[in-house]
Parts: C-alpha cells; sequence; structure tokens
C-alpha cells in the first residue's frame, strides 16, 4: 500500500520505520526535520527490534495515498494536515494522537468522516531527527470509523494490536496514563525518578487521581489501555494515596532506559507542547462535570511556564501542590 505519515517526531518516525519494514510503500510529510530525513532517513532502535528506513520525505502530498496516519501532536494538526488537504479529501485517515476525540477534531479539519482512531501503550523517544528508540514495547488500540481497516494494516507491522469496542473508552484511560506526564516536564527528571521521589510522586499519583474520577463520571465505557485496565481506574479513583500503585509500576514497567515523557521531549526540543490537550483536558472535563482538578491546573500552569521560560521547575515547588 501507498502509505502517508503525516509528522515524523517518535510515534510517526516508529509507524513510518515500521510499515517500511512490513512493505509497505511509505511517504512521510514533514516539515522542519524534511532535510535530516532525506539524507539520513529513518533509525528506528529498542524494543520494536532495529530497521532503517529510507522513505520518500515530501513537504506536502501531491497526490492521494490509500491511506494516511497523523502522527503529530494535536495542537499541530491543522497546520500538517492543511497543505496535503486535497489529497486527503476522501482518504482513510488514522489520528495516532493523544487526548479526547481526536479522530473528531481531525474529521473536522478534513471535512470527512473516514477518520480512525489510535494510541498506543508504547513509549518512544526521539531527541534527534530521523532517530527513534522505543524504550518500552506495549499495545495499540484503534477504533472509530475505519477502525477495522487500519487495525488491520498496523497488526501486521506492530506486536500487539486491538480494536477497541469503545475508542472513546480507550481516550480517557490513555488520558489517565498522560495525567504522569506533567510532573516530568515540569522538572525536567525522567518518569522513573519521579516515581522514586515520595513528594513529586504525591503530585502525579493527585493528578491521575483526578483523571480518574472524571473517567469514571463521564458515564463512557471504559476500556482497558495496555496495564490500565477499568479496574486500575477505580483505584486511581479511590483517593490520591491509593492511586500511587499506579505510576510506581508503570514506571518499573519503563525499565532502567530513563523515560522523559512526549510532553518533556517537546519542552526538550523547544517545541509547544499538548500540555492543554493533556492535563488541561482533564481540567475542563472535571470542571463541565462538576469535579475540580486543582492538580492539573497547576501542572498546566508549571509547565507553561517552562515552555515560556526554558527552565524547569525546582523540584520543591513542584511536591508542594500535593
Amino acid at each position: 500500500m501507498r502509505i502517508a505519515v503525516v509528522g515524523a517526531g517518535a510515534i510517526g518516525g516508529c509507524l513510518a520505520a515500521l510499515l517500511d519494514a512490513a512493505g509497505h510503500d511509505v511517504v512521510v510529510v514533514a516539515r522542519s526535520s524534511a532535510a535530516v530525513l532525506r539524507a539520513e532517513g529513518i533509525r528506528l532502535e529498542g524494543a520494536f527490534g532495529a530497521h532503517n528506513a529510507r522513505p520518500d520525505v515530501v513537504d506536502a502530498l501531491a497526490s492521494p495515498p490509500d491511506v494516511a496516519i497523523l502522527a503529530t501532536k494535536t495542537i499541530d494538526s491543522a497546520a500538517a494536515l492543511a497543505p496535503s488537504a486535497a489529497a486527503l479529501a476522501d482518504v482513510p485517515v488514522l489520528a495516532m494522537q493523544n487526548g479526547l476525540d481526536a479522530h473528531g477534531r481531525v474529521a473536522g479539519i478534513l471535512g470527512h468522516r473516514r477518520v480512525a482512531a489510535a494510541l498506543g501503550t508504547w513509549a518512544a523517544n526521539a531527541l534527534e531527527p530521523g532517530v527513534v528508540r522505543i524504550t518500552a514495547a506495549g499495545e495499540t488500540v484503534v477504533g472509530g470509523p475505519e477502525g477495522e481497516r487500519f487495525a488491520a494494516l498496523l497488526a501486521a507491522a506492530l506486536p500487539t494490536v486491538r480494536l477497541a469496542r469503545s475508542i472513546e473508552g480507550a481516550q480517557w484511560a490513555k488520558l489517565c496514563v498522560n495525567a504522569a506526564n506533567a510532573v516530568p516536564a515540569a522538572v525536567g527528571w525522567s518518569m522513573q525518578a519521579c516515581a522514586a521521589d515520595p513528594g513529586l510522586l504525591r503530585v502525579t499519583a493527585a493528578a491521575m487521581h483526578e483523571a480518574a474520577r472524571a473517567a469514571l463520571a463521564s458515564g463512557v465505557a471504559l476500556e482497558a489501555v495496555g496495564a490500565v485496565t477499568p479496574e486500575t481506574l477505580a483505584i486511581l479513583a479511590t483517593s490520591a494515596e491509593a492511586a500511587q500503585v499506579v505510576p510506581v509500576a508503570m514506571a518499573a514497567g519503563f525499565g532502567d532506559v530513563p523515560n522523559l515523557g512526549s510532553t518533556q521531549q517537546s519542552i526538550r526540543k523547544g517545541q509547544r507542547t499538548e500540555i492543554d490537550d493533556l492535563a488541561g483536558a482533564i481540567v475542563v472535563a472535571s470542571t463541565r462535570l462538576g469535579l475540580a482538578a486543582p492538580v492539573n491546573a497547576a501542572l498546566v500552569d508549571l509547565v507553561h511556564e517552562v515552555e515560556r521560560t526554558g527552565a524547569f521547575v525546582a523540584r520543591d515547588r513542584v511536591a508542594a501542590l500535593a
């Protein structure tokens, strides 16, 4: 198949390399990293194996591919899709993005509903263009319109792919997982180091607790995402203290290679983060549901401070949030 991958960061680079390894004709739509990718290709390392891919690299699609995968941050969706909008007018698209209703937002941008959603529990790091290291394996969950098509496509390239009964429920579960992203991004530590620090662990658990309360109150049929099951979400929602077991288990699953989380990776690359669609989405949803999410609200402010100043926040300021 001719597959377009829009976005060549950690997720897009990984998918482009794996689909290339599976024998597909891959074209990558990239902006800032285009020159490096044309010269060096994409090197994949780590838990999904090693592969050097040399996909076509373009600024915009000149003709429709068979399918496309959008793997940018949510805040970059419109800008990334605009140059290729005509070529994607009736093409099935997979939004491999964080946040709630990612596929709905992409469908609004493209003007058609042939948009599926996917999320992964694997940890990918890409701090330099064209080099992607998978530091922890995991599953990929796919759903929504065109979900069966993309689940079949990815199943031939990724080790564990599952078609979700409710992609919205899976997105809520992943949002609860991603609630662990903000503390490392604020202090500049790895997720493992934050989980090992009692004060930062309390804050991380409190953020996840707020997220899980909102998830349960949303009324959506929650799905398991990796090791995070509806039962895990119930533990997270019980109390901030009880919730601490979850980020500790997550950190153990990452192994010895420092996992920075996607938000901190964006900061270290000098890019805008999608914190407003992660911790910020928890705040918005909690408010709509009549709940409070003060820890997530404070973390949003701190991450924006880091973006604005370029300096990570002192550990004690973050630990004081819970």
